[in-house]
């Protein structure tokens, strides 16, 4: 049986978007609650009934909401330009070679706005 696993972290930073056209909201230095999901596929193990432990994703990705809460993020490498896009490649990066089975990054900047990433190869 083929399932999908998601866990979600949440972190609170600040940002600008130095690329956005002159005058818009986002160029200003503003922060969000965000939030980024982890979404795992793979088959279920019979002998076990699950694919993954979700504490085996929390040890790969909570870290990484530790190092971004409460950060400027333009002043982390790779994120000078933090948008959502950006941002969700990064995360996927940092999490791809130690979890097996990544299917998805969901990076949520508010409730109503998010973007998902599949990897380079999608």
């Amino acid at each position: 049986m083929q399932v999908r696993l998601v866990k979600r972290y949440g972190f609170e930073a600040a940002h600008r978007l130095p690329k956005a056209p002159e005058g818009h909201k986002c160029r200003n230095l503003h922060g969000h609650s965000f939030k980024f999901e982890v979404e795992v596929r793979g088959e279920v193990a019979d002998e076990r009934a699950w694919f993954m432990d979700f504490g085996d994703i929390s040890k790969v990705a909570r870290p990484i909401a530790e190092e971004l809460d409460h950060t400027y993020l333009n002043e982390i490498p790779g994120l000078e330009d933090g948008t959502s896009e950006i941002l969700s490649r990064w995360i996927w990066r940092r999490l791809a070679p130690a979890l097996p089975g990544l299917y998805r990054v969901t990076v949520y900047e508010t409730e109503t706005s998010w973007c998902h990433y599949h990897g380079e190869d999608e």
